[in-house]
């Protein structure tokens, strides 16, 4: 599990004659937590009852501190609570009604009989759904558990805290009702397509998330084709639109050109291929993929179709060998793969003003205070680092645009103009090596995102809505 900063409350009672809240301080600090509040919930002559809570950052230190206090002679733990399972408890979001049904006439409006109307007209012509019923603002966040966060495959239950939090998400940043649906893993690609697409007539977009590849390219574009609506994989169209606009920004500050860059992917998993398309998409002319076993080169033939397909359109100049090899004058790295591949001697060996992109979560290909010496920017997946590539930048916002347009697909234009809106909320005046990419919580970007993708789904043909 990664380590991340985890907050308990523990409700102590206190014999005032055995035991001091100094000693308690003490063991929370030796086993490595921080008490960030104190609250008296009872005080008597011989007795008090206080909630500490404890920051600390891993599992086994909150173990510690619950033995520890427990073994405290005149020390009695009542109650210890989670906060993060705290919020979680029953839920993090709840359906509430947008009509306050008070009489029987407008009980007859909203349901019997009133309500067979909309529905004739609807019948009449399923268009009208996008005007009359929740598909105008409501999106289908779906996962099958089989890739979640760092975890890999889970059972779909264990998903649904993080599908919860993504709609969430939707709502508090883009006002889009969003729906969490955790499915239980199909035995082919075409059978998770013919069970999404049953689910589809009831809303406007479809959010897939966290579903593993290769499984995740062919249900992506097996639903592209056969729905009217946006679909969007989330783990593969996110990272790479965000990743894109920090990358645009950065290249600002360096003063280079993205067509005369040389950049390494490495990592040529869903989002590696995603990101490589997306940097096509922008203009760069010089890609290598490189994977486990090395630069993917054109004259070679890969068991996977999706490599296959980017070692034909990558690697101008078919440079072979390892990721070292291949490092070597590189302008760019991006890293969607594993923890400490990249050494400090090959930052080195980049070209000048070198900039890395270390998205693998939740430790990085190299850390900023590895790479720092060399590196020019950096840019990594964790929150408490600079310049964090956050998936949450871009969905609200590409949805939104899609959603108000009406588009029928986000295509790649709509991506590149995410990533261009993005980009733009830093001003060039703001601009430095620590500030490529807005914090997720600017309020300029989801307007920034909306009306760059519906300029672009117009200008594509793909809005439904003038």
């Amino acid at each position: 599990m990664s380590k991340s900063t985890m907050s308990i409350v523990l409700r102590l009672e206190i014999q005032k004659d055995q035991a001091t809240f100094g000693e308690i301080a003490t063991i929370v600090s030796d086993a490595g937590g921080d008490i960030v509040a104190i609250d008296v919930i009872k005080e008597g002559q011989g007795i008090t009852v206080r909630d500490i809570s404890i920051n600390i950052n891993d599992e086994a230190k909150q173990h510690r501190i619950i033995q520890s206090v427990d073994n405290l002679p005149g020390v009695a733990i009542k109650h210890t609570s989670d906060r993060t399972f705290l919020v979680h408890k029953g839920g993090k979001i709840a359906i509430s009604s947008k009509v306050q049904i008070d009489n029987r006439e407008e009980l007859s409006r909203v349901y019997t009989p009133e309500v067979a109307r909309v529905c004739e007209a609807i019948d009449e012509d399923v268009t009208l759904a996008s005007q009359f019923t929740i598909k105008k603002n409501t999106v289908a966040v779906i996962s099958d558990g089989t890739a979640v966060l760092g975890l890999g495959t889970i059972k779909p239950e264990a998903a649904m805290p993080v599908m919860e939090g993504k709609a969430m998400l939707f709502k508090q940043f883009a006002g889009v009702d969003a729906f969490p649906i955790c499915i239980h893993p199909q035995s082919t690609p075409e059978e998770t397509v013919k069970l999404i697409t049953s689910l589809s007539p009831t809303f406007g977009g479809i959010n897939l998330e966290d579903i593993a590849s290769p499984a995740c390219f062919d249900i992506e574009q097996k639903l592209k084709e056969q729905l009217d609506i946006p679909v969007f994989h989330d783990d593969q169209h996110g990272t790479a639109i965000v990743a894109l606009a920090g990358l645009l920004n950065a290249l600002k500050i360096v003063d280079k050109e993205l067509a005369a860059c040389k950049i390494v992917v490495c990592g040529i998993g869903a989002a590696g291929i995603a990101i490589t398309n997306m940097l096509l998409t922008a203009g760069a002319a010089n890609i290598i993929g490189v994977d486990v076993d090395g630069a993917l080169i054109r004259s070679s033939s890969y068991d996977n179709a999706s490599w296959n397909d980017i070692a034909q359109r990558t690697n101008p100049h078919q440079e072979s060998g390892s990721l070292a090899d291949v490092l070597c004058n590189a302008d760019i790295f991006i890293g969607v793969s594993a923890p400490g591949i990249v050494k400090q001697e090959q930052v080195k060996s980049m070209a000048k003003d070198p900039i890395l992109f270390a998205l693998a979560n939740p430790h990085p290909e190299i850390t900023p205070e590895e790479a720092g010496p060399y590196a020019r920017i950096m840019a990594t997946g964790r929150s408490d680092y600079p310049n964090q590539v956050n998936n949450v930048l871009c969905f609200p916002g590409i949805f939104r645009g899609a959603l108000d347009a009406r588009a029928s697909d986000i295509n790649e234009e709509m991506k590149l103009a995410a990533a261009k809106a993005i980009a733009s909320v830093i001003k060039e005046e703001e601009l430095n090596e620590d500030y490529i990419i807005p914090s997720v919580f600017n309020e300029n970007i989801v307007p920034a995102i909306r009306k760059a993708v519906m300029e672009a789904a117009q200008q594509t043909g793909a809005a439904k809505k003038e």
